[in-house]
């Protein structure tokens, strides 16, 4: 009974229960207050793009003031300063205009068709049932996941002149209707590729197809975060599906769009190994865009990497604005 009432009163073993435990003390990083560790955390990851990003855009920029040929390279002669004067020569040759005019209606063209198909096939996918829609998203992003040079064999070989599969089955259409179409009803060795308006037009396929998925995919995503009710209550309201989009899907998805869109101008506005390898090398100069005439300059004989540099300091700049402009106005949006 004593053993008893005692437990009862909050007796017995004091090491069991009578023992009060100290308050943990917060682990301190030796020798750093609290506020830095964060950015000490952050400094790998930073001296990593210093490394990768920072220096190389460094001495591209020095070197886009300089003459830098074949001597300089093979460490004959030292770099020599010429100011503006690659800029000056860039800004005074006419390839240089129809490069900047090719490389801008491009990414407007590609962009446009890009954001336009990826949301329409990701508005598809989310209407269609679990399974077939990841089956669709793994066939469309096989697409996507191909590299850049291999996207360009395979629309190359699709549009060669002697044996592109585009070629043998415009052969294929009855005359009457290719004729109506067309012009002509035969396309035995059309050479798509050597003219600057139709390899741009197999560019702009080349890459929609290759960039959709990504759009699509990520459209996917946006809305299977906006609640169904939304849609119910649209839906008893008697709203067309043009209607419905513009109001609730468009509205709600916005900040999803703004990122894709400047995504794609930037991978559109740098476009060079697909067209590369669809004009096998840079071989017509009409055809050139910003990234492939700042190649030709730097490594073509005879190599002039600093004009070359110049080119690209001036797409890098251009890039730079262009995301500039469009995030201010997305700010301005979303203050308003």
């Amino acid at each position: 009974m004593t053993n008893t009432s005692t437990i009862a009163r909050g007796g017995g073993n004091p090491s069991a229960s009578g023992r009060r435990r100290s308050p943990q003390r917060p682990v301190k990083a030796s020798g750093l207050p609290p506020k830095a560790i964060p950015y000490v955390l952050l400094v790998p990851g930073l001296l990593v793009i210093a490394g990768l990003l920072l220096y190389p855009l460094f001495q591209m920029i020095v070197i886009s003031f300089q003459k830098v040929g074949i001597p300089q390279i093979n460490g004959k002669k030292p770099a020599t300063w010429v100011g503006w004067d690659n800029y000056t020569k860039i800004l005074d040759n006419e390839v240089f205009w129809s490069s900047l005019r090719n490389t801008v209606v491009f990414a407007v063209v590609t962009v446009t068709l890009t954001l336009v198909l990826g949301t329409a096939v990701g508005t598809l996918l989310n209407k269609l049932g679990t399974k077939m829609s990841t089956f669709v998203v793994v066939g469309i992003m096989s697409a996507w996941a191909v590299p850049p040079v291999a996207q360009g064999v395979i629309w190359r070989w699709l549009f060669d002149a002697d044996a592109g599969m585009i070629n043998w089955a415009l052969n294929l259409l009855p005359d009457g209707l290719s004729d109506l179409l067309f012009g002509r009803a035969d396309w035995t060795g059309e050479p798509w590729l050597n003219d600057a308006i139709t390899v741009y037009l197999v560019l702009v396929l080349c890459v929609v197809w290759a960039s959709f998925p990504f759009i699509a995919v990520s459209v996917l995503a946006g809305l299977k975060g906006i609640p169904a009710e939304l849609y119910e209550a649209a839906r008893v309201d008697g709203a067309t599906p043009w209607r419905t989009f513009r109001k609730i899907t468009f509205p709600l998805l916005k900040p999803v769009f703004s990122v894709l869109t400047i995504l794609s101008i930037i991978w559109n506005f740098k476009v060079f190994s697909q067209l590369y390898v669809l004009m096998n090398g840079p071989t017509n100069r009409e055809a050139f865009n910003l990234s492939m005439f700042s190649f030709a300059e730097a490594f073509r004989s005879p190599p002039k990497m600093g004009t070359g540099a110049a080119i690209a300091v001036i797409l890098t700049l251009l890039l730079l604005v262009v995301t500039a402009v469009y995030v201010r106005q997305i700010v301005k949006t979303e203050e308003m």
